[in-house]
């Protein structure tokens, strides 16, 4: 009997499946605002046991891109709460994934006020895009002083509990692909020399208690957290203490009692394989659920689900491109091509547009 389709246990919760919608930026929240359009794209989707959304700020310092949606204005918990409910009604658990792009940003892509904010005043290498004037290089960072940070850390919490108001099961901190809450535990744009720089106990410091103000708003069953050792996205190359930096950090995560640690490897879109055994540390470390991404089919979300290597597995292009994944993977049946141009484009083409089987 198949694992991956039967239910599963996420904390309190029962998922009507094993398989996890990972989260994935889709840029079409005009105005920042969840919309109608977003409704039907998670509504599509819903066949799966959770869905993990793309990356939602809690502060306008952390809208880096354009057309990304925040969860930190009432229209924008307004806007999620009609997101939440259609993806209910299909059978989904919900949870927002919380992103603050830190030095992932630039002005022009940030409502008026809003800074770039970073650990240190260190520019990521490359460019981003802005609507307003196409790419352009990384900007340097404001350096977040100790009232940033702490007014950081709030504003998580209140994301968290805007989630739980618009209905969300719960909130993912992204800690992964480069933005704020990694760029605090890497030491190459972490290089500050006060109590959140210098040692992992340091650089770990902002994302051990950004996650404790989370449990502390809406309770650690509602509270999971995305990490990606050796990742290099956004400019974060590897180092040397990498695997005992990321075990040390699952083990005081597991004792906050995080309800899942959500570990990626981006070895299937170039970056460095993520070793077997980091993921066999935080598989023993962290003694709640572990969800697994990154470049996954059916047979082998199967294998490891059947060798309790994880307890659900993520997947992100195969649900872009696929509405009905969990139907056709069942089935056997093809899949869509993946139309790469239309990611980030604004409207329904290539996002709520493909065909069901």
């Amino acid at each position: 009997m198949s694992i991956l389709y039967s239910p599963a246990t996420l904390g309190a919760l029962t998922l009507q499946n094993h398989l996890v919608m990972a989260p994935m930026t889709r840029n079409r929240a005009i105005g920042n605002v969840p919309n109608e359009l977003m409704v039907e794209y998670y509504q599509q989707r819903s066949s799966a046991g959770l869905i993990i959304t793309e990356g939602t700020s809690p502060s306008p310092n952390g809208l880096g891109y354009p057309r990304i949606p925040g969860i930190f204005r009432e229209e924008q918990v307004a806007g999620w709460r009609k997101v939440v409910t259609a993806a209910h009604a299909g059978g989904a658990k919900f949870f927002v994934q919380l992103m603050h792009t830190g030095r992932i940003g630039h002005p022009l892509n940030l409502p008026k006020g809003a800074r770039v904010l970073a650990p240190s005043a260190i520019a990521a290498a490359g460019e981003i895009y802005t609507d307003a004037e196409g790419m352009k290089p990384h900007p340097t960072p404001d350096p977040m002083s100790d009232a940033d940070i702490q007014a950081a850390i709030a504003e998580f919490a209140t994301a968290s509990r805007n989630a739980v108001a618009a209905g969300a099961d719960g909130v993912e901190l992204h800690a992964a692909n480069g933005y704020l809450l990694e760029q605090f535990i890497r030491p190459n744009s972490n290089q500050r020399t006060d109590r959140y720089g210098g040692s992992i106990e340091n650089r770990a410091r902002f994302v051990l208690e950004v996650a404790k103000a989370a449990i502390a708003a809406i309770g650690a069953d509602k509270v999971g957290i995305r990490l990606s050792p050796y990742g290099v996205y956004n400019d974060m190359p590897d180092y040397p203490e990498m695997e005992s930096d990321y075990a040390y950090l699952a083990a005081r995560l597991s004792e906050l009692g995080l309800v899942y640690v959500h570990l990626v490897d981006h070895s299937p879109m170039g970056a460095p394989e993520v070793p077997v055994t980091i993921k066999q540390i935080v598989r023993k470390s962290f003694t709640r659920s572990l969800i697994l991404s990154g470049g996954y089919d059916a047979a082998r979300a199967e294998r490891d689900l059947e060798s309790r290597a994880c307890d659900l597995v993520a997947v992100g292009r195969p649900f872009l491109a696929n509405p009905d994944l969990v139907a056709r993977w069942k089935a056997g049946a093809a899949l869509n091509e993946i139309d790469f141009a239309t990611f980030y484009t604004p409207g329904p083409k290539g996002y709520t547009d493909y065909p069901r089987a």
